[in-house]
């Protein structure tokens, strides 16, 4: 078992937030109507993606009839949910070799990306507490860990945004000025990576309009970018274990050449943002 399935298991393993395990637990029990037939997956819910990606997506939780019901991040919540809008962006992309997320079995393999979140369990009402998103973060460490070649960070909202600086503080990478949330919001950060903000696709902010195919088509573009401007163009990515042929690399954004972060992982450094 390589290092990134040690990760994962640990993570389906984890019961370390009571109040979660057992909300996951009754909605699995009680289902809903649409879902009655359904066996729900009910336990935390790991990444999903390239284990040689070089683009990290960072999302909220696990929906609580999504992946809380399928067992993979961002699948399952309905036709035209959080799942499609983002697998819809990231084919477009070239980083999905399908634009739906209906169902563990249904053949989605990302290329060069990789899906977590911040939380991996279903929390009341989207709402996991501060304790929880603290416990919960050994789990996105470890993670990432065993993602080598990741460049750029794509936060889906707030909350995954807020979870990766503090795991940066963890690692005493000082980000000065402190990086605030927006959408489109660049960040060069010391350790070299970039990171990025993106409106969580939630159906309450693609349904009123907060988040539109363009404006999630334009944060890609922009990671694209920053994975050229890393030194990467023309390289090929590999195959991931997730069935995906590794399209070429990042051959899109060819005329940037975005300065990099400047390294070091400890000690203090500046960032810079940008907005598109």
């Amino acid at each position: 078992m390589n290092r990134l399935s040690l990760v994962q298991t640990a993570i389906v393993e984890c019961e370390a937030c009571p109040r979660l395990r057992r909300y996951c637990a009754d909605v699995a029990r009680d289902k809903r109507r649409a879902y009655r037939d359904d066996v729900y997956w009910g336990k935390p819910v790991p990444g999903f993606g390239d284990p040689h990606a070089r683009l990290l997506l960072v999302g909220l939780a696990p929906a609580a009839h999504g992946a809380n019901r399928t067992g993979r991040v961002f699948t399952g919540d309905g036709v035209g949910g959080s799942g499609d809008f983002l697998m819809g962006a990231l084919h477009r992309a070239g980083f999905a070799n399908i634009s739906t997320s209906r169902d563990p079995h249904d053949g989605l393999a990302l290329s060069d990306a990789f899906i977590t979140a911040a939380v991996r369990c279903a929390p009341p009402d989207n709402k996991p507490t501060p304790e929880e998103l603290a416990r919960c973060l050994p789990h996105l460490q470890a993670e990432i860990d065993a993602l080598p070649r990741i460049q750029v960070i794509v936060a889906l909202g707030k909350i995954g945004f807020d979870a990766y600086l503090r795991l940066l503080r963890r690692r005493d990478v000082v980000v000065r000025p402190t990086p605030v949330f927006a959408h489109g919001a660049r960040y060069r950060l010391p350790n070299g990576q970039s990171l990025i903000g993106c409106y969580h696709p939630s159906r309450q902010n693609t349904n009123t309009g907060k988040l539109t195919a363009r404006m999630i088509d334009a944060v890609l573009r922009l990671a694209r970018t920053a994975i050229v401007s890393r030194g990467s163009k023309g390289s090929k990515g590999s195959k991931g274990s997730n069935g995906s042929n590794g399209s070429r690399g990042s051959n899109g954004s060819r005329g940037s050449t975005g300065s990099r972060g400047s390294r070091g992982s400890k000690g203090s450094g500046s960032s810079s943002g940008s907005r598109f």
